[in-house]
């Protein structure tokens, strides 16, 4: 059984995002916000084997390159300027 759900005074920015989201993803705004919700409230669990995969994944775009710590020094540096 289904349910309807009212919404009222939704931000215009708000608004604006879900729109061009069901836009983007063929959807009536309706869906978009189903589909909204059940990303937030109902996420995909991954067990510890996915966990280290995506670890592994995340692991492998890193790049072997040691920072020199005078080299973070002057990126502070050059920050603050």
């Amino acid at each position: 059984m289904s349910t309807t759900l009212t919404l009222k005074n939704i931000p215009d920015n708000i608004y604006t995002r879900l729109r061009e989201a069901a836009d983007a993803h063929h959807r009536s705004m309706n869906s978009e916000v189903i589909a909204c919700l059940e990303k937030a409230l109902a996420p995909v669990r991954i067990g510890a084997a996915g966990r280290l995969e995506r670890a592994r994944q995340l692991r492998s775009g890193l790049t072997d390159r040691l920072f020199d710590p005078t080299e973070i020094a002057a990126a502070i540096e050059e920050g603050r300027a």
